[in-house]
């Protein structure tokens, strides 16, 4: 009893066989009609033999029946083989049926044929004919048909207990021990279809599996996990088969590449889990809107990418604004209520682009211009784009052997104290003539060498050589230059200055460092630290651009500014117009309170040189004195004395800067 529950529970523990597995053996039953057409010929031409032989009624009807139902068996195996090869068949419980009637009246009748035989007539020939036949069949039936495994017992129960009960009733011995060896046979084949059968079903099941996981890692491979969307190698695999068809080779294709706005702001602030969710209402958002317009994927992080075929630039551009008002309606994540925007750009093929690569690198050309409009909007893909991109890709590359290939220069200009009118400091200008664009200005090149991690090395090397200039030139003229607030972050920074110094001997109050407003607009510990550490070390601090900024004038009692430097823009105006001159008394009247020294930048006519003495600046700088020039033009005119272009000394101005 305990071994017979042990068996019932096995067999309640275990899987039962799906659909697919059970349409793979009934298929299998009609998988090779030409073995099922051999066995029934055998079978019609032993009957055939044996009614030639026999006179008896009985062995006739039978041998009449076995024909009826050979060729039935035949017909509808080979019907439903072609079904199967063309695809239309469906393997149904219907077809599995009528195959296992079939075989079991065919199994029958043959076993039916050799008890007639064997009870009926006493020809050896017949016996030997039938019962070779049932034996036959029955072996070869407990291996074909063992996908379906009461049918194979079946048969073959059917075939040879009639023809073992024929033998036994024989009588005599040699009969009936071989009737004994067919019960025994019988048991046998059993055995031998069951097993056959459970290595068919592991077979089919362990290929079953097989092609689940296949489908698992297709999909792993294709779909992001997080959002459920096509992932970017889907999205590559389905835009190369559009740009691969013939057909769609010239038909419109839009590609929408969008990216969420400060995301990364999100989840510094509020966790990774927020951002999850949040690129997940995304997604759902997407789907929303695009609909069946076109297919979504995640291109990664918290990009997007919208691929839609048989789409102009207008239809684009008015998705894109879809998105962009959906988005407005912000996204409520559990707690928190996050007002989240959205960037796009789109490029449209065959105008944009005639291949995959080209027009998912113009679309994210577009993206970048949307973010560089404002944000919060879309951009179309237009050709000076790409030229734009040409050129910074131009310059990012020259950059990179820019030092090494002694293409960086510096000039110098002077700026002179209003006392004397001799050159009291000169202001380093890096220069870059390129081998191919010509001259670029600085204003072009150094937020691209920000870009690109290059910034640290040229600021050194801008140091050390301006450092070496300054160290030839007569007396104590000092060097100012311009650091960038990239540069202002490196802690790299402190060590370039003091690298200079020591290499070329100068001392620290000849180096004037010009920054900008800006640098205050980031208020990081970092860049306080190493602005108090330049300090420390002696340099001069020098606020350039003053009056153009952002921040409020609490920076002036926070930090030693030695000098103030008033934008050109100002000084531009001063002749004629009343707000601008008002403003650089202002700032006059503020740096002599503060003992700061005060530059006046952009001084080109004697109009302007006189409003700048007269708002108590006690420096200039401009073209009316000189333009940029090399480091031995400034020691030549350094050695000359007092510019031409500056008014004679004022003895009263010389009097107060002696006791200032």
């Amino acid at each position: 009893m305990r071994a017979l529950k042990t068996l019932l529970e096995k067999r309640a523990q275990r899987p039962t066989q799906d659909a697919d597995v059970r349409r793979s053996l009934i298929e299998s039953l009609y998988a090779s009609p030409a073995s099922l057409t051999i066995g029934a010929v055998t079978g019609v031409a032993v009957g055939l033999v044996v009614v030639s032989l026999s006179s008896g009624a009985a062995i006739h009807g039978v041998v009449a029946l076995l024909c009826l139902v050979a060729t039935l068996r035949v017909i509808s195996a080979v019907f439903f083989h072609r079904q199967l090869v063309r695809g239309t068949a469906v393997a149904s419980r219907g077809w599995e049926l009528a195959y296992e009637l079939g075989a079991w009246v065919y199994a029958g009748l043959l076993g039916l044929m050799a008890f007639v035989s064997l009870v009926g007539s006493g020809n050896s020939v017949i016996h030997m004919l039938t019962v070779s036949m049932a034996t036959g069949y029955a072996g070869g039936i407990s291996g074909r048909n063992a996908g379906r495994v009461q049918i194979a017992i079946g048969q073959v129960c059917l075939t040879l207990l009639p023809t073992a009960t024929g033998l036994w009733l024989e009588g005599s011995t040699g009969y009936r021990v071989l009737s004994v060896a067919m019960v025994m046979m019988v048991l046998g084949l059993a055995e031998i279809s069951s097993t056959t059968h459970r290595i068919v079903v592991q077979a089919l099941l362990g290929k079953r599996d097989k092609s689940l996981l296949a489908e698992k890692f297709e999909k792993l491979a294709r779909f992001d996990s997080l959002t459920g969307l096509e992932n970017r190698m889907a999205m590559q695999m389905r835009l190369r088969d559009i740009f691969q068809s013939s057909e769609k080779r010239n038909d419109a294709v839009a590609i929408l590449w969008m990216d969420l706005d400060r995301f990364k702001e999100i989840n510094d602030s509020l966790g990774h889990m927020v951002g999850d969710q949040l690129l997940r209402a995304v997604a759902y958002r997407l789907n929303e809107v695009v609909q069946e317009r076109g297919k979504i994927a995640r291109f990664g992080g918290d990009e997007f990418v919208i691929i839609c075929p048989d789409t102009d630039r207008v239809t684009a551009a008015g998705i894109a604004q879809e998105l962009i008002d959906y988005f407005a309606h912000g996204f409520d994540l559990g707690e928190n209520h996050l007002q989240v925007t959205a960037s796009i750009g789109y490029a449209v093929a065959p105008q944009d682009g005639r291949d995959m690569d080209e027009l998912m690198q113009h679309a994210d050309l577009a993206l970048y211009e949307a973010k560089g409009e404002g944000r919060n909007r879309s951009a179309s893909f237009n050709w000076s784009l790409k030229e734009r991109f040409n050129r910074i890709h131009e310059i990012e590359t020259g950059l990179r052997r820019a030092l090494d290939a002694g293409e960086l220069k510096l000039l110098f200009q002077p700026i002179v104290d209003l006392a004397g009118g001799k050159i009291d400091a000169c202001e380093a200008l890096l220069r870059w003539d390129h081998p191919v664009l010509g001259a670029i200005p600085p204003s072009e090149f150094i937020p691209i060498a920000e870009n690109i991690g290059m910034i640290e090395a040229m600021t050194g090397w801008v140091l050390r050589q301006a450092c070496i200039a300054a160290a030839s030139w007569p007396g104590e003229v000092r060097i100012a230059i311009n650091i960038s607030p990239a540069s202002l972050k490196s802690p790299e920074l402190p060590g370039h200055v003091i690298a200079a110094l020591l290499e070329t001997g100068i001392s620290a109050r000849r180096l004037e460092l010009e920054v900008t407003e800006s640098i205050f607009l980031d208020d990081s510990g970092q860049t306080n630290s190493i602005l108090r550490e330049l300090q420390r070390i002696g340099l001069r601090l020098a606020l350039d651009d003053f009056g153009t900024g952002y921040s409020s004038l609490s920076y002036l009692r926070s930090y030693r500014f030695d000098t103030l430097k008033v934008d050109q823009s100002f000084m531009a105006g001063v002749s004629a117009n009343a707000e601008d001159r008002a403003i650089v008394h202002a700032i006059g009247n503020l740096a002599r309170d503060l003992s700061m020294d005060t530059v006046a930048e952009g001084i080109e006519t004697q109009d302007q040189l006189r409003h700048a003495r007269d708002a108590g600046f006690t420096n200039v700088q401009g073209y009316l004195f000189s333009r940029p020039v090399t480091s031995e033009r400034i020691a030549e005119m350094i050695a000359a004395g007092p510019l031409e272009g500056a008014e004679r000394p004022d003895p009263i101005v010389q009097t107060r800067r002696r006791r200032a």
